[in-house]
């Protein structure tokens, strides 16, 4: 809980940036970024780079994290602001002026973040390639103007949605996941194969909530990969860092003396990715990333899904996360843990029949494969233009 005197000068903060964004010149806030945390830079850095290096645009980059790295980017064409939450980042949403807004942040206008009363085009950029409909509330979508889709899945549980709750329809972009392409350029540069590193290593990194693996068999999995001779890492989701950090600073603390146990912060972490030889996670839409990016194959461990949205079955369409488990590894119950070691090694003995089916599984599953950022910043450019445009023609040129 931040002091007095920290909540004093972020209420300051706020004001000044607040302040400093109203007086940009129109111009500057033809695109306007807002990250909620660090953790959304790598979501933007592309498109940020794209947009003010060959399209030459200006963008407006406004960080509620004072450590977000957008905060340090210099360049002619780019401004960054840092505004804490709180009243002010209330105020900047209800009362922005600016022509499109991109972001990352979920459930505008459910929560205390909403539409501004003035007119603002609302641009979300999926940060992951999971489904919509179940662990994200049910109308988490619905405020948005435009939604820059991963992959087929997405779009039609968006439309489905809309057909059946009677909605407008977005605006819907094919956009892909940069995320997955970067994965798959390091994993081209990285990636050491089994074997090379002289054992087996695993990956622990499941998504975050109280039924999450490092929330329910996280000590126990651990105990029996490490006997087992497997090296681990474990990959807390920063959110659980966030909202149960004596989970998992005691899990951290009971393995950390074990030469094979490794720890590491997930925040644009990629080694673990790359040394490991299989994943081991829940329902995190992650699991998509490293099955489909490096080809690298996923124990699932049952635990009970995280649902935010009761009604998800409503959709009539199954989540990717659950779709894609047979394709992407294998399932094992919570209460079969002595299991694991021998299902790993099976799972890695069939590596060459699981890359190719992982490579035909990626076309079909994610957009523009490659050139999702240069074709990403074009249609956030036609949106801001096609803004800027009509509302020159509002005020007579």
């Amino acid at each position: 809980m931040p002091s007095i005197i920290e909540r004093s000068r972020n209420l300051l903060r706020g004001w000044r940036s607040w302040r400093a964004f109203r007086r940009l010149d129109r111009a500057w806030r033809n695109i306007v970024v807002y990250s909620e945390t660090g953790q959304d830079w790598h979501h933007f850095t592309g498109l940020i780079e794209e947009l003010t290096g060959p399209r030459g645009r200006n963008v407006c980059y406004v960080a509620s994290d004072g450590n977000d790295p957008g905060l340090q980017l210099q360049h002619e064409n780019y401004t960054a602001l840092y505004l804490p939450e709180g009243l002010f980042l209330t105020i900047f949403f209800q009362f922005m002026q600016g022509d499109v807004c991109v972001l990352t942040v979920m459930d505008l206008d459910n929560l205390n973040l909403k539409r501004s009363i003035h007119s603002v085009h609302y641009l979300y950029v999926f940060h992951s390639m999971g489904s919509t409909h179940m662990v994200d509330h049910a109308n988490s979508f619905d405020a948005y103007d435009t939604l820059f889709c991963a992959g087929p899945h997405q779009v039609a549980e968006i439309r489905r949605r809309e057909e059946l709750e009677g909605l407008p329809p977005k605006h819907i972009f094919d956009y892909g996941h940069p995320r997955l392409e970067a994965v798959m350029a390091s994993s081209r540069r990285d990636m050491i194969t089994a074997g090379e590193h002289g054992g087996i290593t695993v990956l622990i990194a499941p998504t975050w909530g109280e039924t999450s693996i490092f929330n329910t068999c996280g000590g126990p999995l651990i105990e029996v990969l490490l006997s087992a001779g497997f090296d681990v890492i474990m990959r807390p989701h920063y959110q659980s860092v966030r909202r149960w950090p004596e989970v998992i600073e005691a899990l951290r603390r009971r393995f950390e003396g074990h030469p094979g146990f490794e720890y590491v912060d997930r925040m644009a972490e990629t080694g673990s990715l790359m040394h490991s030889d299989l994943l081991v996670s829940d329902w995190s839409a992650m699991a998509l990333e490293y099955a489909l990016g490096l080809e690298k194959p996923v124990l699932f461990m049952d635990v009970p899904r995280r649902i935010r949205n009761p009604d998800w079955q409503k959709l009539g369409l199954e989540p990717i996360e659950s779709s894609i488990r047979d394709r992407a590894g294998a399932i094992l119950s919570p209460e079969a843990l002595d299991e694991a070691p021998e299902v790993i090694r099976q799972l890695l003995g069939e590596r060459q029949a699981f890359r190719q089916r992982m490579a035909e599984l990626r076309v079909k599953t994610v957009f523009r494969l490659g050139h999702s950022i240069p074709d990403g910043a074009r249609e956030i450019a036609r949106i801001a233009d096609g803004l800027a445009e009509d509302r020159a023609g509002r005020n007579g040129g």
